[in-house]
């Protein structure tokens, strides 16, 4: 409205002096700020005579003045101030708006005048300013940070401010540190279907307007995939037809690599008996007992995949080499065949075994390299036999000598039980390792069940819940070196739980952990499974901790309740044979009640009557039974205009119980003392203390009143009564010896005194009303509103008062003691 009144009283001073032939010319223009920014409007590239710049909101037609020029200098609108810092340029009409805010935005418009005194020439300069935001830091969003090669995920880039529109762009940083984009465009967010593992690397986001572009933070996107098809790497590195193969006393590698993550964990089987654990397993002196198939099986542990391969080693030993011994059993483990070999080279090497071993069995079979010999178990009965044999060749100058021997295993025949992952079958394993050659092992069953006869180990299968609770299961084992056969034995029990306490007691808020145990048996069980007092199935909650292992299991109850909490909880337990419970009692009691407290002190700390102390005591001091105290006090409702004593019991209640109990809470059982602030000093307060044993709480004391100050004026008024006394008791002493020394000759006065003359009893002494009067008068009155007489002396010639105001009582009524002296 400024800006239009100024442009009209200009056209009209200007449309008086001459006429006004030329046209107004218009400029349009579009400029673009920044948010915080500066920017300058330019209004032509002359000075006028005379501008006014006005600003119209978007959506507005209202036409605000922001600056004008009359000729007497830029005058700067109150409305500027909404637009950031308006300023204009020295020696233009330009204008500059500095810290640009969002509301800047908008059309300004500059009406420029040239030339007044002659032809005034009108200029319009439009200025649409658009004011840009720059896009803040994004973040980005990722559904799963960890996916599964094969699977979706999206991207989300998120921006809390900046002008449209906005691209995105996606940017991967592989483990190379190469940096690459996958994805951009206008969207924010972005799906990658079938995810694999080079999509594993850092990931960022980029949002970028007209103004500026901004990066966000990394995040690593971790694949999960594999493990692939393992790759086996052999050093030294020598291919066969029928695989790899190494020189006797070499030291071979083999190295396995499957693509995983997370990484892989290998396990090596030799002839499918697991023999190391890693990615490298390294046999130092390689022999020929080495020769097989090495399996390398790869796991990944979370996805828990496989994958496996096999590879054929083959072990050669120069002709140069050593004869080679060997033994195995025979018929039935109950002989021994030893084998000589020597083979290899050119000729063929011969061997032959020792006389005395050919005298006990015979050769079996000789020819060249090769030689047997059939033992029977008589011969070889023992923990341990030698044997050797002498190889020769044309090429070597003495013979050389190879021997083996048959050991009898260690210990006994070992029997163990479990039950495959899906419980469908109970598996029944016995072994008898360390001997040479392996043992024949077989089982036999309750019912006639039993298995065919293996080397070294056995396992018998029964299918889950048929096995046989409390008939043993027998395995057999034979072994050359042994006459007899030897036995192990199972007996399948149902699992037995056992726990520390069947009965278990704690206070409320405690926490309390009941075990359960499982015997040791042969039979391996199920999880342990735990029930509450209310009889649901036990998870980990905010109530409830779980703590597990394949032998016992712990549960821990948070922060008992007595009504909750109390009552029988129960684990069981199961196994292929049978099942098993087991109760406990967990009694969750109350804390015990704290003894009794007792005020011994109430009274006001200070003159301003807005503090006061309490003291208090005990019953049994030596036993902590409680946690804290609450100290409590209430204002009294007194009427005005009655006094406490004069109330009824009944109504004495009423206006104790019309006020509330305020509380202050101490944590500490230790504390005999207390002061209790902020009180108003013209109410009257009742104050007790009830202490607290953590849940519980005991009784409170008696409730009292405070006492007055200990500055008030009681003690001065005392002093002054007993010196007024002591001054009285000093003029009665003086008036008797004046009498005695007088008596004769004042008579009157003696029997007066010494209560010749009675008139009414012997108790009382009646004194002229001219000469005795009364000498002090009322009394102290106490607790119960009574009062005592006071002793008559003789009349003053002036008589000396003193009146204070004593003590309260329990009820906190004043108690008026006046004394009056009079002396003569």
């Amino acid at each position: 409205m400024l800006a239009q009144l100024l442009g009209l009283i200009f056209l009209l001073n200007t449309a008086n002096s001459q006429t006004i032939n030329s046209e107004v010319v218009y400029h349009d223009t579009t400029m673009y700020g920044v948010v915080g920014k500066a920017v300058i409007l330019e209004c032509g590239s002359a000075i006028p005579d005379i501008y006014i710049w006005s600003f119209t909101k978007p959506g507005t037609e209202a036409i605000k003045a922001v600056v004008y020029d009359l000729g007497q200098g830029p005058k700067i609108q109150k409305v500027a101030q909404t637009l950031g810092q308006v300023t204009v340029i020295s020696k233009s009409a330009d204008v500059s708006i500095d810290k640009l805010p969002v509301a800047a935005q908008g059309l300004y418009t500059c009406q420029a005048f040239y030339d007044i005194e002659n032809a005034p020439v009108v200029y319009y300069y439009y200025v649409h300013l658009n004011v840009r935001v720059p896009v803040t830091k994004p973040y980005l969003l990722v559904n799963d940070v960890s996916p599964v090669e094969g699977s979706t995920i999206w991207f989300r880039c998120n921006l809390d401010n900046g002008t449209g529109p906005i691209q995105y762009m996606w940017q991967q940083e592989n483990r190379h540190g190469n940096v690459s984009a996958f994805a951009q465009g206008n969207s924010s967010i972005v799906n990658v279907t079938e995810v694999n593992r080079n999509h594993t690397g850092w990931y960022r986001c980029l949002a970028s307007n007209a103004v500026n572009s901004e990066r966000s933070d990394r995040i690593w996107l971790d694949i999960i995939f594999g493990p692939d098809i393992p790759r086996i790497d052999v050093t030294p590195y020598t291919v066969t037809e029928r695989g790899y193969s190494a020189l006797e006393r070499e030291t071979v590698s083999l190295q396995c690599q499957a693509q995983s993550n997370p990484p892989s964990q290998y396990v090596w089987f030799y002839n499918n008996s697991q023999v190391y654990s890693g990615p490298q397993f390294t046999i130092t002196k390689v022999l020929r007992m080495h020769t097989g198939e090495y399996a390398c099986l790869a796991q990944n542990t979370y996805l828990n995949t496989r994958s496996k391969k096999t590879i054929s080693l083959t072990v050669y030993y120069p002709p140069d080499g050593s004869p080679s011994c060997s033994l195995e059993p025979a018929f039935n483990h109950t002989s021994l065949r030893l084998h000589c070999s020597w083979s290899g080279g050119f000729p063929s090497a011969k061997v032959q075994w020792a006389d005395h071993l050919r005298r006990a069995g015979g050769a079996e079979a000789e020819s060249g390299h090769n030689s047997q010999i059939l033992l029977s178990s008589q011969y070889l009965a023992g923990n341990s036999s030698l044997f050797k044999c002498t190889g020769s060749h044309l090429a070597l100058k003495k013979s050389v000598e190879c021997s083996t021997r048959a050991n009898l295993p260690h210990s006994e025949p070992v029997c163990l039980a479990y039950v495959t992952i899906n419980k469908l079958y109970l598996m029944l394993s016995c072994s008898w390792d360390g001997g040479t050659p392996n043992a024949l092992v077989w089982w036999e069953g309750p019912t006639g069940l039993g298995t065919t006869k293996e080397e070294n180990s056995n396992t018998l299968i029964i299918r889950y819940g048929m096995a046989h609770n409390g008939r043993p299961y027998i395995c057999h084992a034979k072994h050359p070196l042994s006459v007899r056969t030897q036995t192990c034995r199972l007996t399948l029990e149902a699992p037995v739980l056992l726990t520390q306490r069947r009965r278990i007691s704690v206070y409320e808020g405690a926490d309390v952990q009941l075990s359960c145990n499982l015997r040791a048996n042969y039979l391996p069980t199920s999880q342990i499974t735990w029930f509450n007092n209310h009889g649901l199935d036990v998870r980990d909650t905010s109530k409830y901790m779980l703590l597990r292992t394949s032998a016992w299991t712990n549960l821990t109850v948070r922060n008992t309740d007595e009504t909750q909490d109390s009552g029988e909880y129960r684990c069981t337990s199961s196994n292929a044979v049978g099942g098993a419970d087991l109760n406990i009692t967990l009694v969750v009691k109350k804390h015990p009640v704290p003894p009794n407290a007792t005020l011994i002190r109430v009274a006001y700390v200070g003159r301003l009557r807005n503090e006061v102390e309490l003291v208090w005591q005990m019953e049994d001091d030596a036993q902590q039974g409680w946690t804290g105290f609450f100290v409590e006090h209430r204002a009294l409702n007194v009427r005005p205009g009655r006094r406490a004593n004069n109330d009824s019991l009944e109504e004495r209640e009423e206006r104790m119980s019309s006020s509330v109990w305020q509380r202050n809470v101490i944590q500490d059982p230790d504390v005999r003392i207390d002061t209790v602030g902020r009180l108003t000093p013209t109410s009257k307060y009742q104050f007790r203390v009830m202490p607290f044993n953590h849940r519980t709480y005991g009784h409170p004391s008696a409730a009292k009143t405070p006492a007055e100050p200990r500055s008030n004026n009681y003690p001065a008024v005392i002093g002054a009564a007993i010196g007024g006394m002591l001054f009285a008791a000093i003029a009665t002493m003086l008036l008797l010896v004046f009498i005695f020394r007088n008596r004769n000759n004042t008579p009157r006065l003696h029997d007066m005194l010494f209560g010749l003359r009675h008139s009414q009893s012997r108790e009382n002494i009646n004194f002229p009303e001219d000469e005795v009067v009364n000498g002090m008068e009322g009394g102290i009155e106490d607790m119960g509103g009574s009062s005592n007489p006071a002793p008559r002396i003789p009349r003053a010639a002036s008589p000396l008062t003193s009146t204070t105001q004593a003590p309260t009582t329990e009820d906190n009524e004043p108690v008026n003691v006046t004394i009056t002296v009079q002396a003569t």
